[in-house]
């Protein structure tokens, strides 16, 4: 729809509330990198318009951005040009911004206008986050605006889930039913889905693609055991509390936690030990060396041999980095080597790992590198 030759000539755009749009705009314009807008705003930052690319052909999608804009709030952007032969083309699009006052003319769904929706339908990720419990979404909304529909999955630690907030009361059914939830979402194509495990969720993504029938096209595990770091109460993979493996915790001489021995393959409980040999999709592991909550080198090390074993070596990716820890988020993400961690009753001093310059460098290089993987995996 916005795939003019970049001599467009207005972008318009009209916010349902009580500002005062100052628009500038300049007629003979080589390119959108000269286009100016501007407004008057005495209570936020003045809202930004952003092109990208600024120069393109003719069947080169321009993608428009939109930020410091009222959050939740209905804009129009509107983009017109005239032809060689003096004709006026105009295309306009509807569309409500997010909690951050962002949008974007290829990511966004347009409420209305010269068209309709966003294209789909899309691949999906299924996100699942460690035994910190809760509800985390921010790398499912990140990878959400890369084009993957995402759910993010509590399944620890979460008001809306049953029994005590410090046992996995859910089973391998309830991964299953949340996986063939975004396979059967009409906007979800069935075969493409993937799963991203961080730490606990690590296991549990293994657990999803071995155990439970389902068949997702990729996997990526950061910093995760092959087993249950607790024991499990049931065939369904729930677990009992989990301070049950304290003999395994260590500490350093500020007293600070370390539950890196914890998931030592070998002090794993051997039938909560993943069946790695039934894996037949590509996985992704990532390993901070300087890990010091669990042992993912020593797990990615027995991941790689069983597949080796199992004649299956190509399904294995690993990424390895010098000097990072436990928590390897989307780059940017500050890391905090050491911090408060509540094991109900008591809360300690944990220590994640990771030194915060190679740290942060394994995080942008890890994300660019998941990303890349999936487009593979799951637009093939």
């Amino acid at each position: 729809m916005f795939r003019a030759r970049v001599s467009v000539t207005a972008i318009q755009l009209l916010i349902n509330m009580e500002m005062k749009p100052c628009l500038s705009f300049y007629s003979k314009l080589p390119s959108l990198q000269q286009l100016s807008v501007r407004w008057k705003s005495g209570v936020r930052p003045a809202p930004f318009l952003t092109a990208t690319p600024v120069r393109a052909l003719i069947d080169e999608q321009i993608s428009i951005r939109g930020s410091f804009l009222p959050p939740h709030s209905p804009i129009t952007l509107s983009a017109r040009m005239h032809s060689d032969e003096g004709d006026l083309w105009e295309s306009f699009a509807h569309f409500n911004t997010s909690a951050s006052g962002t949008f974007s003319s290829t990511n966004d769904h347009s409420v209305g206008g010269s068209y309709l929706g966003c294209p789909g339908p899309f691949p999906a990720m299924l996100d699942l986050w460690g035994m910190g419990g809760g509800l985390q979404e921010y790398r499912a909304s990140l990878l959400a605006s890369k084009g993957f529909a995402s759910l993010s999955l509590a399944y620890i630690g979460h008001k809306d889930l049953p029994g005590p907030p410090n046992r996995v009361n859910v089973g391998d059914s309830y991964f299953k039913a949340a996986f063939q939830l975004l396979q059967d979402h009409p906007q979800v194509i069935s075969d493409r889905v993937g799963i991203i495990g961080l730490s606990f969720g690590c296991y549990v993504t293994l657990r999803i693609a071995t155990r439970t029938g389902v068949k997702p096209a990729c996997l990526v595990c950061i910093n995760g055991p092959v087993g249950s770091t607790v024991t499990l109460s049931d065939s369904e993979g729930r677990t009992e509390i989990f301070d049950s493996y304290q003999k395994y915790w260590t500490y350093d001489d500020q007293g600070y936690v370390i539950f890196k021995e914890v998931s030592l393959p070998a002090n794993l409980p051997p039938d909560s030990i993943v069946e790695l040999e039934k894996l037949d999709c590509p996985l992704m592991y990532i390993v901070g060396e300087d890990d010091l909550s669990a042992s993912s080198i020593e797990n990615a090390d027995m991941i790689e041999e069983t597949l080796r074993s199992a004649g299956k070596p190509h399904l294995f990716t690993r990424l390895s980095y010098p000097g990072a820890g436990h928590l390897i988020e989307p780059p940017y993400s500050p890391n905090a080597r050491a911090s408060l961690w509540s094991v109900k009753p008591k809360k300690l001093i944990t220590l994640w790992g990771g030194h915060p310059a190679p740290h942060a460098a394994a995080q942008e290089d890890a994300w660019e590198k998941v990303l890349n993987f999936l487009n593979a995996n799951l637009r093939r």
